[in-house]
């Protein structure tokens, strides 16, 4: 593979596994199957607090932000798409830290880390006149 190559490989693996991944995640919430994971068991005390429904309609709600994300990373909204799961990773993180789960907060800040890249390699893609 030439460099080109390489980088549109690379971007088009970050725009397909978070693309697919968000979208997943975002379904398994609207549809409250919990095949993934149980996701009440992740939001923390506080926020449910402030909360002015319940947990089930608070879930649903993060489901269809998470597959509007991930169609915008899966189509020609990239950019916007990354930066917007950047934010949301973030959040993810802080709430997950008030729960007490350091480990997934970590990760899920490296894949913020991951989303920014995806925004910053489209960008530089389409610069190139590689990417759309």
């Amino acid at each position: 593979m030439n460099g080109k190559k390489e980088v549109l490989f690379s971007w088009n693996l970050l725009k397909w596994a978070y693309g697919l991944v968000v979208l997943l995640a975002g379904l398994d919430k609207i549809f409250g199957t919990n095949l993934i994971v149980s996701w009440p068991k992740y939001v923390s005390p506080l926020a449910e607090s402030m909360l002015p429904f319940s947990v089930g309609t608070f879930l649903v709600i993060i489901g269809i932000v998470e597959v509007v994300v991930a169609l915008l990373i899966l189509t020609k909204f990239q950019k916007i798409g990354a930066y917007l799961a950047t934010a949301w990773l973030l959040i993810i993180a802080i709430n997950l830290l008030m729960l007490g789960y350091i480990d997934i907060a970590i990760r899920d800040v490296l894949l913020a880390v991951g989303a920014v890249v995806l925004a910053t390699l489209t960008d530089g893609l389409k610069e190139l006149g590689i990417a759309k």
